[in-house]
């Protein structure tokens, strides 16, 4: 952590640590597991809100909370990128992170595997390990999804990969 910005850090300490050591098919362990990730969630999205630092929804699409939809936005040049997001909590979770996906942007760069899910090995994956089982959904979206996007977006509009809503509109009128 003493590498990191003061903001990421900030962010970070305010991310309530989850304790439950259970993943999908551990039952009530898991049901435990599920009501800390949604209290680190709505601690991170109301730090986020209360910062003007905004970026996504996600909700748990089933009931047994293992698959996340959403969408996440990056502001680029006073311009606001939004995408799909969605992953599955894998079985072994929370040993093994989610494997988080923006499904638009598959195949637009190359830090990015098939079916649009981002490349986190090399920075997060470690980070995850170390941390297991404190870390949760809000840490993989704090220090996985927000670097990468804040990395990815500013090239992927910069070099034409990604048009904004208002340039693919106005060329489709034309």
């Amino acid at each position: 952590m003493e590498t990191w910005d003061p903001n990421t850090k900030s962010a970070l300490t305010q991310i309530p640590l989850l304790t439950t050591r259970a993943g999908p098919r551990d039952g009530a362990a898991w049901t435990q597991r599920l009501k800390e990730e949604y209290r680190a969630l709505i601690a991170y999205t109301a730090m986020n809100k209360s910062n003007d630092n905004d970026w996504f929804r996600i909700s748990a699409s089933d009931a047994a909370g293992t698959r996340w939809t959403g969408k996440c936005w990056y502001v680029h040049n006073l311009r606001r990128y939004e995408f799909d997001l969605q992953f599955d909590v894998p079985v072994t979770y929370p040993s093994t992170a989610p494997e988080i996906e923006l499904p638009q942007l598959d195949g637009k760069t190359h830090k990015m595997y098939r079916g649009g899910k981002i490349c986190l090995t090399v920075h997060f994956k470690p980070l995850w390990a170390k941390n297991c089982p404190r870390f949760g959904l809000a840490h993989a979206l704090c220090l996985g999804l927000a670097p990468w996007l804040a990395a990815e977006v500013p090239v992927l509009v910069d070099s034409g990969m990604v048009k904004h809503k208002d340039d693919t509109a106005s060329s489709a009128e034309s």
